[in-house]
């Protein structure tokens, strides 16, 4: 098998044809992504069965309660992951921490299954969540530095809908696993993944030599700090507005029929907005070589603003049309995921590649948990689900006046 070598400094590489190692390399990014995204939404899927179990009470205060904890610590566990593999990858390189990471949630997936008590899921989740965080900033990164250039942007983008894809699976496992416990066994998937690498991703990988190893400080070094700070500010505004939308959707449509159970709007809107994201994720790569990257991050908080303001102002009862309008949203969501993946590992030297990368995927999230919290709170202070949820959603346009206005420092950083 052919071997690819991962820079340790910011030089062109990989502009050739793509070989076996490049292949096994994707394969093994994609499906760790993918059960990743299983990983994520499992638990919730499971959650109404597993707390019950596990805490042999039908107190519904107490159930919200400890549910809460449950998702809560997975997000923050998913937020400092990202961080600190990005770190760990510019250390021992990218092959191990790969590796590592993907081990690491696998195995936190399967002590979840085997948890005696509700205290010891929690510390399962945050492992998982860890791991998963780890995962994508690691992925991402190798994928941006050993990629050929031609085709590099094409490739990101279809990587991006792992995540999606392992959200849909995680839906057909609790469909066809009733038992809680048998579902979190999917943790045996990416453990044998990181297995399976040791021998498939037979490339020499590595760690950042002590002549050009940075601290954790030069993120913020006046080289670094621009960068870092545009990387994260873009990365985390179409987070904010996309979890915000994403999670209360179902509500705001239920809001627009009142009188009746509307699963059937509920289920279909959220269905299109998952199909949108993976179709969005897929052409996102073709999207940003035909455009240039910055165009089409122009493009997509153009339209995610635009949309927002039809979607949530303009709709006062519940019509066909919104099935369109969340379509078409959706699919700039997933443009935006595989866009940014490719362009923020490519502001940044190989030195700190990752560890700046990791922080740019992860600063927004703890902000995004918090945000979406906010959102049943504002409720009640704006007149409804539609005027909450748009409220959050102009963080687009601070998203595309960055993208406007600060210059493109992507030019002198060609991976």
């Amino acid at each position: 098998m052919s071997t690819i070598t991962i820079p340790e400094t910011n030089i062109p590489v990989a502009r050739s044809g793509i070989t076996g190692a490049h292949v096994a390399l994707f394969i093994i990014s994609f499906f760790s992504i993918a059960i990743g995204g299983t990983v994520s939404t499992l638990m919730s899927v499971y959650l109404p069965v597993a707390v019950q179990d596990l805490l042999g009470s039908k107190n519904t205060e107490q159930l919200n309660s400890i549910s809460a904890y449950i998702n809560a610590v997975f997000i923050f566990g998913w937020a400092i992951g990202g961080f600190s593999w990005g770190v760990i990858s510019d250390r021992v390189g990218r092959k191990k921490a790969l590796l590592l990471a993907i081990a690491f949630y696998g195995l936190g997936t399967v002590l979840t299954g085997l948890a005696p008590n509700w205290e010891a899921v929690v510390i399962c989740r945050f492992l998982s969540g860890f791991g998963v965080g780890g995962v994508l900033v690691v992925a991402f990164t190798t994928m941006t530095e050993v990629w050929p250039k031609s085709s590099r942007n094409i490739y990101i983008g279809i990587l991006s809908i792992g995540i999606p894809v392992g959200i849909f699976s995680a839906g057909v496992i609790n469909y066809v696993v009733s038992s809680w416990r048998q579902g979190f066994l999917v943790g045996i998937i990416p453990l044998s993944l990181a297995f399976l690498g040791i021998w498939l991703l037979n490339e020499q990988t590595s760690k950042t030599s002590h002549h050009e190893r940075q601290g954790i400080g030069s993120l913020f070094s006046d080289d670094n700090r621009k960068k870092v700070l545009m990387g994260a500010v873009l990365f985390g505004t179409m987070l904010i507005g996309l979890w915000a939308i994403f999670s209360w959707l179902p509500t705001w449509i239920q809001s627009l029929i009142p009188g009746r159970d509307a699963a059937k709007e509920r289920g279909l809107g959220m269905m299109l907005m998952g199909m949108g994201g993976l179709t969005g994720g897929f052409v996102s790569g073709w999207l940003a070589n035909a455009l240039t990257i910055r165009r089409a991050m122009m493009l997509c908080f153009t339209v995610c603003s635009g949309l927002s303001f039809i979607l949530f102002k303009t709709n006062s009862t519940f019509s066909p049309i919104i099935y369109i309008e969340i379509g078409v949203l959706a699919f700039f969501f997933g443009v935006s995921q595989g866009v940014l993946s490719a362009y923020i590992p490519q502001l940044f030297p190989g030195s700190i590649r990752a560890t700046a990368t990791g922080f740019c995927f992860n600063a927004g999230r703890v902000v995004t948990a918090t945000a979406v919290l906010f959102v049943g709170v504002l409720v009640a202070a704006l007149g409804g689900y539609g005027n909450a949820i748009f409220i959050f959603s102009l963080v687009f346009i601070v998203g595309l006046l960055l993208v406007v206005f600060v210059k493109d420092t992507t030019r002198h950083n060609t991976v």
